[in-house]
């Protein structure tokens, strides 16, 4: 059996945001884990030192209450501990005994300036490749969509992305963008980087002869009594809600029938203004049902109900509500461009070259008008051969065993 890797959770143990990253962390944590092939770890601030998850902090990965803020918390019990043990001067748990040989480190999360100046010292105890995920440049391509301080810390997270022995991005999006800053800044001595796609939670439902790969069927089975038009992604501004919003009042005030239903948390910063608008709408009387964050049965289920979903995101590292569409066979309006361009053309999509409300407007109606187009999309979104989180692992796993320890 292949040595465990460390797998620093720092931020994903301790929120219960079920976000892009928070879901990619906790996908590869369950995957490695029923492999033996990680041991899962954080930095403690108040004992300040890295050390294996708790009990209380693995049961937090486990639990499927979904939490409206990204931010971590640690109880009061875990603050205290951690000062005490600090305070009578206890080792690490990596000093003493020494560590169990290991095959290195992944880095999952999008790391705070606080983790990154305690990184070398996780680094010390990794025997094999240390390897981060690269999501997106967000923050880098359009700052005034992204949080304040995210802007302010990206350009040195880019930085510091280059002292690991491997970078894993999301899409080849994602891993020209940071080779292309790297480029930029003149750095030469840096790691390779690769682009891994990542998996989604494929269906879980038991396939048949008519249904080889166990999707569901493309239409709602009950039908409500007005079709349900869904959106599943975080309230902020790079998400592009705005012009979903103005898309859908504009067919609204022409008589278009419909309901739109939105899942996902809001951003406390650049949410401020969808909320803002979602709330004017619902007070208006439209069809407008906002649910906010909800867990993975209740978004699978939101999923099954829908005719067909629309993403209307800027910019993405991946985009897995794209793909999470078509594996249960609903198609999805989205962008031509980016990564969310890269999961479009596999087929199931209407991929629009320009997102605007114009073009929004106008694709969610064709597809309410037009049962045959949304069931020929069904049929190809069936048709696509998604991955799944346990084929992304064996290929990131893979990858890192061709690196070299620097």
């Amino acid at each position: 059996m292949t040595a465990p890797l460390f797998l620093d959770l720092t931020h994903t143990s301790h929120s219960q945001a079920r976000t892009g990253i928070q879901r990619v962390a906790r996908a590869l944590h369950t995957e490695l884990a029923a492999r033996g092939a990680a041991l899962a770890v954080t930095w403690d601030a108040y004992a300040r030192t890295w050390r294996p998850l708790e009990t209380w902090e693995s049961a937090n990965l486990a639990q499927t209450t979904v939490g409206a803020k990204r931010s971590a918390k640690w109880p009061l019990a875990a603050r205290l501990r951690g000062m005490v043990r600090r305070r009578l001067g206890r080792p690490s748990p990596f000093d003493t005994p020494p560590p169990a040989v290991n095959s290195g480190l992944l880095e999952t999360e999008l790391f705070s300036a606080a983790i990154a100046a305690v990184l070398p010292a996780l680094f010390a105890h990794a025997r094999g490749p240390c390897v981060a995920l690269f999501h997106d440049a967000l923050a880098l391509k359009f700052p005034e969509l992204a949080p304040s301080k995210t802007v302010a810390r990206f350009p040195a997270y880019l930085q510091e992305l280059s002292r690991f022995d491997g970078i894993a991005a999301i899409s080849a999006d994602s891993r020209d963008t940071l080779l292309a800053y790297w480029n930029w800044l003149g750095l030469r001595d840096t790691p390779p980087v690769e682009a891994i796609p990542l998996g989604i939670d494929l269906p879980p439902t038991a396939p048949d002869e008519c249904n080889p790969l166990g999707y569901t069927p493309s239409e709602p089975a009950t039908p409500a009594a007005l079709p349900t038009v869904l959106c599943v992604c975080t309230l902020e501004g790079r998400k592009n809600h705005l012009v979903l919003l103005d898309a859908c009042e504009q067919l609204w005030l022409r008589g278009v029938r419909f309901e739109l239903r939105l899942i996902g948390m809001a951003q406390a910063e650049t949410g401020r203004t969808a909320l803002a608008r979602v709330r004017a709408l619902q007070q208006a009387g439209w069809p407008l049902r906002y649910d906010g964050p909800v867990d993975d049965d209740t978004v699978t289920a939101a999923y099954r109900e829908c005719q067909f979903t629309v993403y209307p995101s800027l910019l993405e590292g991946f985009g897995l509500p794209v793909l999470e569409s078509l594996a249960l066979g609903k198609p999805c309006i989205c962008s031509a461009h980016g990564p969310v361009g890269e999961s479009a053309r596999g087929g199931g999509c209407v991929a629009l070259n320009e997102v605007n409300p114009a073009s929004l407007a106008a694709a969610i109606e064709r597809l309410l008008a037009t049962p045959a187009e949304r069931a020929a999309l069904a049929t190809a979104a069936r048709a696509r051969r998604l991955k799944g989180w346990a084929a992304y692992t064996d290929e990131l796993l893979a990858w890192q065993r061709t690196l070299r320890r620097s």
